[in-house]
């Protein structure tokens, strides 16, 4: 029996990919790649096993897979380059093809299937660039992409027979409407709604994480995880400060903290979670204190006492909120014109 190994990444795209050659009587086991750059919830990580999936009456074996460090590798320095902010997406497929490759041989697969719709994304989705990619990745004509097989060449399980390229698709292009048509074929009626689903794509995070490896080329993985969450400042090379902005966040940072880190909350008001990192000065402490305070529910005092939790007994500290001067000078966002300073 011909068997695929799929690249699922839960959208729409993927998803119908796989009900396509399901539908050929083709048996799939999908691979969902996990990175640090997820849109997802952060905290404590989660251990996700593999599953049977069932679409449509249809089923399939789900496998999770953490690129975690390896895929931080190809983020600081990718051989195609970065996209439009620090998104890596050729060099990110490869190395998914590549594993996918590896999939095939353990499982006695046959053919590697994925969602990818032809010019769909200008980077990574262009003719030339799929068979470049397939090329690098050692899996030429190995990679069937159903939605768009028409308008590529014949892939090595079509001219098997294995699956009738005439039950495939033809679409192209940023539009969603065939797919969304061809969801309503399929009797499908919930499905995510079209998004990047990497951070890495986001102006914003991408800031942060071009600060984060000009000042440490090699940042722990909680580091990374710690981007994706609250308002960041920077005191030193060596030094920086987060503030959470909701409980969930206060919550996040709690849980991430680790013995070596400074923790602050204003007393008596409703505060956020202030963390203080790296090499820790008792200047930054106290700044740390006045930017807590400012983001508290007493941020418009003369005086805040804030409570500070290191390692030993608990302190309390009598500050003064921080300006707008202080914020705009420490804040690690996106300016107009402006570049990420070397250390």
């Amino acid at each position: 029996m011909t068997k695929a190994i799929a690249l699922f990444s839960g959208g729409l795209d993927s998803t119908l990919a796989i009900l396509t050659v399901l539908k050929q009587g083709i048996v799939v086991k999908a691979i969902k790649f996990r990175t640090p750059f997820d849109c997802a919830v952060t905290g404590k990580s989660t251990v996700l096993k593999n599953q049977i999936f069932s679409l449509q009456g249809r089923c399939f074996e789900l496998e999770f897979y953490d690129l975690g460090e390896e895929f931080l590798t190809i983020v600081k320095n990718p051989k195609h380059g970065h996209g439009k902010n620090m998104n890596p997406c050729i060099d990110c497929r490869i190395l998914m093809l590549k594993k996918a490759k590896e999939f095939i041989n353990n499982n006695e697969a046959d053919f590697i299937l994925t969602g990818e719709v032809l010019g769909q994304r200008p980077m990574s989705q262009r003719k030339d660039m799929l068979y470049h990619i397939d090329k690098e990745a050692g899996v030429t004509d190995y990679v069937l992409r159903p939605l768009s097989a028409k308008f590529l060449r014949v892939t090595v399980p079509e001219a098997k027979g294995s699956i009738s390229r005439e039950l495939l698709y033809g679409f192209s292009g940023r539009s969603r409407k065939p797919q969304m048509a061809l969801a309503m074929d399929f009797g499908l009626t919930a499905y995510p709604s079209p998004a990047g689903g990497c951070l890495l794509t986001e102006p914003t995070y991408a800031y942060r994480l071009k600060d984060l490896l000009n000042f440490d080329s090699a940042p722990s993985m909680r580091d990374i995880d710690l981007l994706r969450i609250g308002r960041h400042f920077r005191f030193s090379p060596k030094c920086k400060i987060i503030i959470g902005r909701d409980e969930s966040e206060n919550e996040i940072i709690e849980s991430l903290a680790s013995d070596k880190d400074c923790l602050l909350r204003v007393e008596g008001y409703g505060s956020p979670v202030t963390m203080v990192t790296g090499k820790i000065k008792d200047e930054a402490i106290k700044l740390a204190a006045s930017l807590c305070a400012r983001y508290s529910d007493a941020k418009n005092a003369f005086e805040v006492e804030t409570v500070v939790m290191r390692s030993g007994p608990a302190l309390k500290l009598k500050v003064s909120p921080a300006d707008n001067e202080m914020i705009g000078a420490l804040r690690i966002e996106r300016r107009k014109a402006e570049k990420i300073p070397t250390a």
